[in-house]
């Protein structure tokens, strides 16, 4: 039985047309073809959200595009647009780059195209070792869907690549929360659960505690649940938060660059537009084609 739960976007356990689906090859997620391709045939888009993995069988989200559902994960940072005020608009705004490398996301509080505060974004769901692709081709076999089948008998598998997801993504937040800290601005990592588990099991991580409002650093944990109608969502689990020492003292690493606050205003002002409107009524039926930060490969 394949490992694959979630193919482009939907559950692999509902009842689908999957040889249209696959043709279509449509992420819903960021309302357009998905992002992620093989190495080996960049025309073929693999359409892997989420795997099954472990003695527990978790659901293990592969695709950070995946965590975009609903755009629940920008409602659940607006608390931290502490300056914002009623009548402003809300926009979301895709990879400004700052000291430390490029943030995936900004949700920003604008008033007559004026940005007046705002919150940084970044994605991680969990890299993998070896190659899903298998998993992907049995699963679609099962279905009636027609296959090449050296694929599906093969013996390759994949892992999660824990430590070094962990390791990644604490760097590069080490680098870019003291830009945040300096200018009074909150960052905030979006990840699934199992992988908070793992960093508390395996860094320093006595000192992140339930999240304050203070904090420049926030961490919010998110648990797939399976829902009516065999469809998977994201419900926000967890809320952390730390600040740049608290970063630093899970590395050990040192203080980075800092940027200026009318530096990061200027570059998100340069990238409002109609476009980046986060439209709260209506945020399933945005067209989310500007909110694609990179492509994936497989």
């Amino acid at each position: 039985m394949s490992k694959v739960t979630e193919l482009f976007g939907l559950s692999t356990t509902s009842k689908q047309n999957w040889k249209q689906i696959v043709g279509k090859s449509w992420c819903p997620f960021l309302n357009r073809l998905c992002l992620k391709n093989r190495k080996s045939n960049p025309e073929i888009l693999i359409g892997t959200c989420t795997v099954n993995y472990g003695k527990e069988n978790r659901p293990i989200v592969i695709c950070p595009h995946r965590l975009l559902e609903r755009r629940q994960i920008f409602t659940d940072c607006l608390h931290l647009l502490t300056l914002h005020e009623p009548g402003n608009e809300f926009h979301i705004v895709p990879e400004i780059s700052i000291p430390g490398g490029s943030v995936d996301y900004f949700l920003a509080s604008v008033r007559n195209r004026k940005v007046k505060d705002f919150v940084g974004i970044e994605l991680q769901t969990l890299d993998t070792t070896g190659t899903v692709w298998p998993e992907r081709q049995r699963f679609l076999d099962e279905v009636g869907v027609r296959v090449v089948k050296k694929d599906v008998k093969s013996e390759e598998s994949f892992g999660m690549n824990w430590k070094m997801t962990a390791k990644t993504i604490l760097v590069q937040l080490h680098h870019k929360v003291e830009t945040f800290e300096a200018v009074n601005k909150h960052l905030v990592l979006a990840v699934q659960n199992p992988l908070i588990e793992y960093m508390k099991a395996n860094f320093s991580f006595g000192h992140v505690k339930e999240a304050r409002l203070g904090d420049s650093m926030h961490i919010h944990g998110y648990d797939l649940v399976e829902k009516a109608k065999r469809a998977w969502r994201l419900e926000l689990g967890t809320r952390l938060s730390t600040d740049a020492a608290g970063v630093s003292t899970s590395l050990g690493l040192q203080a980075g660059a800092k940027v200026e606050l009318t530096t990061i205003i200027a570059m998100l002002e340069e990238k409002i537009s109609e476009a980046t409107l986060f439209d709260l009524a209506k945020p399933t039926e945005k067209p989310v084609t500007d909110l694609t930060p990179k492509t994936l490969p497989s």
